[in-house]
């Protein structure tokens, strides 16, 4: 008996796994954190508040209702104008008339 189908079958295997691994991107791995407060309108991940579905809702520009998703640890660092700062808790701030 040849160990040539048992061979191509290993190796299949490692290329398989070798390529699933390869094609995961890397930001997929990073801790990532939903920031309210920081999207600009229409370019929120989620949660834009009442009347609203979820992403790409928000109607206003740093609602503070309305979520993006940041690297884990940063939300609270984001720097907007006017002295608005992101925040882990939807804010009452800048919601939509």
């Amino acid at each position: 008996m040849s160990n040539t189908p048992k061979t191509l079958a290993i190796a299949g295997a490692l290329a398989a796994a070798f390529a699933t691994h390869a094609a995961a991107p890397a930001h997929a791995q990073e801790a990532k954190e939903k920031c309210y407060g920081v999207s600009l309108a229409g370019q929120n991940d989620c949660a834009a508040g009442p009347g609203t579905t979820c992403a790409g809702t928000s109607t206003v520009d740093y609602q503070g209702n309305a979520w993006t998703l940041v690297p884990a640890g940063t939300c609270a660092d984001v720097e907007l104008p006017e002295g608005r700062m992101g925040s882990l808790e939807p804010l009452e701030r800048d919601l939509p008339a």
